[in-house]
């Protein structure tokens, strides 16, 4: 039996933060990966996805170039070179994650499968780990619906699609959340004929109402064939080899035939055969429940990333992984928080949030203010031709920000003054007293808050400043 200060289980953003983490404390630590380290991140999510997102973008600016006065030319189709790129992104990416790294860094690097078999004991391929600090890092994998005949018919995530090398002429993607309108307008701008098909009302259901309108008339401006409120009844092979995907909408049906379909419908937190149950850990719906200093029902164990439940953001791995290290080091409680969190999705324009939308904020308190702008009245997004998307802040009445949507170019960037003032309780009035250099985009968020003031002045204060500004005449 080998003992460490530390174990860590699942080689993803948790597992490698809390293990490079705990070897920085001068802890001994046990790192345990079945297969590669890096997790969905580096190998199925951001880093290769964002990496085609690149590719399709370039693509689509070059048809496009007459938009900025130039000859607009087609890129030759060349999907495998694109495939190509993305992995030597990867490649250089993945650097970062190597295990000789980790290992310099002193920690002990275990390939294998990971069995809880006691609160302080972990099996790997029968070699016995015992630790008083077990940190179940194991991240989330794609979950299908179950669609009668879709297994049968065969299908694609967002783990398989990167080994593609060769563009499907028709796809059929299913969800429109992130992932699924992120890929939905890479294919298509890649040459693919894309319909997007999402059960609820409108697409990125989470998001503020207007920023799924915006970009369901982007992608149907690209030509993606975007179907809300519609639900797949079944899928089919056909005699060739096409999928035939049946869709209800409006209590009409219709099949569409494809070539691949995508689905992008969630993910389930990764836990099957970790032993976790048996030990008397409490796991629902396959994720491991936690309190909010991430520690699970067990002592000892603490749980940090998409396996814990939360937000599943690589950003919010890091951040947890920080916190159950921390937790499980010292003896004081830091409790985690989700407030100011942010999230992006990068399709084009973006769309990134902080905090709660307008209908959230309305929920919780009585008196709440909306402040709008739009970047089609800013300069910058003008002469750039970027002039899609808006800015829209929920606050309280005083100013204090409760919420925050971007939906631009670059968004993701953006958001982040609004982040940083609801972290640190900046009103929102604040910001518009900031010096912002001229022509940006992050001029947006600065009319936004110059929108706060013209409203006061509308009001009672106004009506109050333009008396004292006669009587001081």
């Amino acid at each position: 039996m080998e003992r460490f200060d530390l174990i860590a289980i699942g080689g993803g953003t948790a597992g490698l933060v809390t293990a490079a983490g705990g070897a920085a404390l001068g802890l001994r630590v046990a790192l345990v990966e079945r297969q590669k380290l890096g997790g969905d991140c580096l190998w199925t999510g951001c880093v290769p996805s964002k990496a085609l997102i690149a590719s399709a973008k370039l693509a689509y600016q070059m048809r496009h170039a007459d938009r900025l006065g130039l000859t607009g030319a087609a890129p030759a189709h060349a999907f495998a070179q694109v495939m190509q790129r993305m992995r030597a992104a990867r490649s250089r990416v993945a650097v970062h994650d190597d295990p000789q790294r980790f290992r310099d860094l002193g920690v002990e690097v275990v390939f294998g499968t990971a069995h809880v078999a006691a609160p302080n004991r972990v099996v790997v391929d029968g070699r016995t780990l015992e630790s008083p600090r077990v940190v179940v890092a194991t991240g989330a994998v794609a979950a299908a619906p179950p669609i009668p005949g879709l297994q049968e018919a065969g299908y694609l995530t967002y783990e398989t699609a990167f080994d593609q090398e060769t563009l499907p002429s028709r796809m059929v993607l299913l969800g429109g959340g992130p992932i699924g309108i992120e890929f939905a307008q890479m294919y298509r701008r890649l040459g693919a004929e894309v319909t997007l098909v999402e059960m609820l009302p409108q697409l990125l259901p989470r998001e503020e109402p207007e920023a799924g309108t915006e970009i369901q008339q982007v992608l149907e401006a690209e030509g993606v064939v975007v179907h809300v409120g519609a639900r797949v009844e079944r899928v089919d092979r056909s005699d060739s080899g096409a999928k035939l995907v049946s869709v209800r909408k409006n209590d009409a049906e219709m099949v569409i035939t494809a070539d691949e379909v995508f689905v992008a419908t969630g993910r389930r937190a990764n836990t099957a055969g970790l032993g976790l149950e048996g030990v008397g850990v409490e796991v629902q719906r396959g994720a491991v429940v936690v309190d909010s200093a991430l520690r699970a029902s067990v002592r000892g164990i603490w749980a940090a990333g998409d396996v814990a439940g939360g937000p599943q953001f690589t950003h919010v791995a890091e951040y947890q992984a920080k916190l159950a290290l921390r937790n499980a080091v010292f003896p004081f409680t830091s409790k985690a928080s989700y407030t100011t969190v942010p999230g992006v999705t990068y399709t084009d324009p973006e769309v990134a949030r902080v905090g709660l939308t307008e209908g959230e904020a309305r929920e919780r308190w009585d008196r709440v203010a909306v402040h709008r702008y739009g970047f089609a009245d800013l300069d910058r997004a003008i002469v750039d031709g970027h002039d899609r998307g808006f800015v829209k802040v929920v606050t309280k009445r005083n100013g204090k920000i409760l919420g925050a949507t971007v939906v631009a170019s670059g968004a993701g960037d953006l958001l982040m003054p609004l982040v940083l003032a609801m972290r640190h309780g900046i009103a929102l009035p604040k910001l518009s007293q900031v010096v912002y250099p001229y022509p940006t985009m992050v001029e947006g968020i600065k009319r936004t808050a110059d929108g706060y003031y013209r409203e006061k002045l509308q009001g009672r204060a106004g009506r109050w400043l333009r008396r004292i500004v006669r009587v001081l005449k």
